[in-house]
């Protein structure tokens, strides 16, 4: 398994699903999925804001329903959103219909015609209903902030090795990421803007 650069076979085996911005511009583009979290997700707009930079929120559609103070922050700081699913479900072990189905629910709460399938597991079939109405949106550096004993002075100097250009990075607002997030988002939003990247949104 990839640690924290997608192989580049990947995206020719997938060539339907996004995992990078093709630009040859300095810019980043940072993704945060399975918010929105009332303190944690407001914790990374106000750090977004201190370098003025924009990113995507792949969000769960019950935590808008639980937090949709939260939500409306996401989009008055100017930020997108993207669509994760009601559920947070696996496309692998769910079927297309109900998966479909889950989805639509989400979209009644997230207005975005941009999706990202939980733990980027989907199925073809999946893909090939989904890509009508959306663009899928996967990565290309997971930072791994999810992992409860990760080096994270280790993690992101291979994550500033392989970062580039029109890179795809996830992050995670929830819970389960919050110490490794806050450690590590501060030190790459610095990183990169000492560089004259830009971030941006989707």
């Amino acid at each position: 398994m990839f640690r924290f650069k997608v192989p580049d076979i990947l995206p020719s085996l997938f060539p339907q699903l996004l995992w990078r911005v093709n630009t040859q511009q300095p810019d980043i583009y940072l993704t945060f999925d399975d918010g929105p979290h009332p303190y944690i997700t407001d914790w990374v707009l106000q750090t977004l804001q201190i370098y003025n930079a924009k990113a995507t929120f792949f969000c769960v559609g019950e935590n808008v329903q639980r937090f949709p103070e939260t939500y409306a922050n996401i989009l008055a700081a100017g930020h997108s959103t993207g669509n994760h699913t009601q559920n947070h479900l696996k496309g692998w072990t769910t079927p297309t219909a109900r998966y479909i189905s889950n989805i639509n629910e989400c979209a009644a709460l997230v207005k975005s015609r941009l999706f990202r399938p939980p733990y980027g597991r989907i199925t073809p079939a999946q893909i090939n209903v989904l890509r009508k109405n959306y663009t899928l949106v996967m990565w290309d550096i997971l930072t791994r902030d999810y992992e409860k004993n990760l080096d994270t002075e280790k993690a992101l100097k291979t994550i500033f090795r392989k970062i580039r250009p029109g890179s795809l990075v996830v992050f995670h607002d929830s819970e389960k990421s919050e110490k490794n997030l806050m450690l590590m988002l501060p030190k790459l939003l610095e990183h990169f803007s000492a560089k004259g990247y830009s971030f941006k949104c989707l």
